[in-house]
């Protein structure tokens, strides 16, 4: 463990220490952002209503509607004058969404993104290959921060530029990468078209992110590379990636650092919140941002709360791999759908690249998925296995086509996308 003395706080300190938090938390937005006295006032409860955990589920959700509307600084709490970084979505979808950090923020990034790096494996004194893309995108700059905070030698590659990537891992010898897990298969292509297998490469972890992925995928990664992979989560409006990391020797699920980031797990379409274990979207509070502290943050991520406990010594809870956002949800002939699901059924399947993609398309009133995968030739009896454990695995009847290999798209640094939907064209 990188803190011991916090991550392996116990349970009943780690929960009275909780509650001081989000209650700090909670006046200090009622005092300062009027988008969040508006909210409190709506929803019926002041600051003083959070006498316990339990109460925090009677306080109002924030989307990231409530960012944009107030673009770009609506919800900060302090002056402009104590801020020392911006960040920003891309903004593909409306107003870009803007999250702000303080003096004080940003050494609380360095700390959760070096203890998220320590349990993924990496050491002082190791070269790090960040491959995450600089600038508003928290990746990159947010884990330089946290490998600089552990004490690595930091080579800031951002994304993209797969030929000068793969020249640097060669020349530079990393033992650390991190990057998309799409990417990193890039990048194994890469060097495979060099005659560099794992043997030949330095690194030994792989700290990958910023898309779901499948324990598939973990495999191919591993198997390339001749790494440990672990996932890292994190989203720009809670703080950044750090939010969470699976442990290197143990990969069941990503330890949550419950002494910033206060979980839930929520009902889709109730908000309810719902027991350890079951399944709902990811609701997230960061308790100790002082710029812009965010009250149970819907982030669209559905995932459970691992029961149980660990190995590691760690008392706080881990979360499950992302097993899709309640806004990719597609709903196909009255039949819910996540992504992730289909490629849960590929993970079963060897003779199957991890590259795949899902195309969407309307045959008059019916709609119809399609799901285009990369294989080793035509095989009529895969094809069509594949669409059996679909149909009995999900609930619904897919086409499945094979691809030539290297024919769909690959991720160059940044998230890929893996659906498209063309039910609105003709």
């Amino acid at each position: 463990m990188f803190q011991p003395e916090r991550e392996a706080l116990p349970v009943p300190e780690l929960r009275a220490l909780q509650l001081s938090q989000l209650q700090r938390m909670v006046e200090r937005q009622h005092e300062r952002v009027p988008a969040y006295r508006d909210k409190f006032r709506a929803a019926g409860v002041a600051p003083g209503d959070l006498r316990a955990l339990d109460d925090l589920a009677r306080f109002p959700f924030t989307y990231k509607a409530d960012l944009r509307d107030g673009y770009p600084l609506g919800l900060s709490c302090v002056p402009r004058g104590e801020l020392r970084r911006i960040h920003a979505s891309s903004g593909t979808s409306g107003k870009p969404t803007v999250v702000a950090y303080d003096e004080h923020d940003l050494e609380v990034f360095g700390e959760v993104v070096a203890r998220s790096l320590y349990a993924a494996g990496a050491r002082p004194g190791m070269v790090f290959h960040n491959a995450y893309g600089y600038g508003l995108f928290t990746g990159g700059l947010g884990t330089h921060g946290g490998a600089a905070r552990l004490g690595l030698c930091t080579v800031p590659v951002s994304g993209g530029g797969t030929e000068r990537q793969v020249q640097l891992i060669e020349d530079l010898q990393p033992e650390v990468i991190a990057c998309t897990p799409s990417y990193a298969l890039v990048l194994a292509e890469a060097l495979a078209r060099r005659g560099l297998g794992p043997d030949d490469l330095s690194l030994r972890y792989a700290v990958l992110g910023a898309e779901p992925w499948a324990e598939k995928t973990r495999a191919e990664v591993e198997a390339a590379l001749g790494v440990k992979a672990t996932n890292i989560y994190g989203l720009s409006e809670i703080i950044g990636p750090g939010v969470s990391n699976e442990d290197h020797a143990e990969q069941r699920g990503s330890y949550l650092w419950e002494d910033h980031f206060y979980p839930e797990i929520v009902h889709p379409q109730t908000g309810e919140v719902l027991p350890e274990g079951e399944l709902g979207v990811l609701v997230l509070s960061s308790m100790t941002r002082t710029a812009l502290p965010i009250l149970r943050y819907w982030t669209g991520d559905i995932t459970r709360l691992l029961p149980g406990g660990n190995a590691t010594g760690r008392t706080m809870r881990r979360m499950d791999g992302i097993q899709g956002r309640s806004d990719d949800l597609i709903i196909l002939r009255g039949v819910n759908v996540y992504p992730t699901q289909l490629e849960a059924v590929l993970v079963t399947l060897g003779q199957v690249s991890p590259h795949y993609q899902v195309v969407l398309t309307r045959t008059g009133l019916m709609d119809d998925l399609t799901l285009r995968i990369e294989a080793d030739g035509d095989h009529p009896a895969l094809r069509l296995e594949i669409e059996r454990q679909i149909k009995v695995l999900v609930g619904v009847s897919v086409r499945c086509e094979l691809c030539e290999a290297g024919s769909l798209p690959r991720s160059e640094g940044g998230k890929l996308r893996r659906v498209t939907d063309l039910r609105g064209e003709r």
